[in-house]
């Protein structure tokens, strides 16, 4: 099977172009769904980071609020690295157990794990091809801009703290730039699953070095 790490920045369209690999008949999981789920009431990782920022950090229902809690360490790195260093041992383990049931059921599959911070966590050495997802700057503004109700300085603190998207392509195997049209973007998401798939089914030893 190969095991294929997809990232990039925020909204650098990622998610639009893990669905694009889904409908090629890859196979994905989504690293922020995994989140969503570990920030869950009676989950370790919600008690974990109550304990660590506060009952403040709880919405009505005990979830985690993730809209509290992006205004607390999208602002602070020291904030930021404890919350990461909360949740993503947890993440990575769900990930890694999602692709060895799907080499067990599916041994020439193309899995997919979309994840943000995969570069900055170092865990793209695990994956045999990394895709990077980039946009223009502009382009990742305004979708931030329509997709949520943050101020331009709630946008700016967003996008700095993450790694650039020039710095992050340099990781990349294969570079897929969301800036122009759907189609444009379809038409590169088709000519790396294509790469994908041969990789897949007829590579003995894809792993990175």
């Amino acid at each position: 099977m190969l095991r294929v790490g997809l990232t990039g920045g925020i909204a650098s369209g990622k998610s639009a172009v893990g669905k694009m690999f889904v409908e090629l008949g890859c196979h994905l999981i989504d690293a922020d769904r995994i989140v969503h789920e570990l920030f869950e009431p009676g989950q370790a990782v919600n008690k974990a980071v109550v304990d660590a920022f506060g009952p403040r950090v709880l919405g009505a229902g005990g979830a985690i609020d993730r809209k509290i809690l992006g205004e607390i360490v999208f602002g602070d790195e020291a904030e930021r690295k404890t919350l990461n260093s909360l949740v993503h041992p947890t993440t990575i383990q769900r990930q890694k157990d999602w692709l060895n049931r799907l080499e067990s059921e599916e041994p020439g599959a193309v899995g997919i794990v979309e994840a943000a911070l995969m570069v900055e966590s170092g865990t793209y050495k695990n994956y045999d091809k990394v895709i990077v997802v980039v946009c223009s700057p502009e382009a990742q503004r305004r979708r931030l801009r329509t997709r949520s109700n943050l101020s331009e300085e709630q946008i700016a603190a967003r996008i700095a703290a993450q790694m650039p998207l020039e710095e992050k392509a340099r990781f990349a195997d294969f570079v897929i730039d969301t800036s122009g049209t759907p189609e444009s973007t379809r038409a590169q998401v088709e000519a790396v699953n294509s790469r994908l798939q041969a990789l897949a089914a007829g590579t003995s030893d894809t792993r990175r070095s």
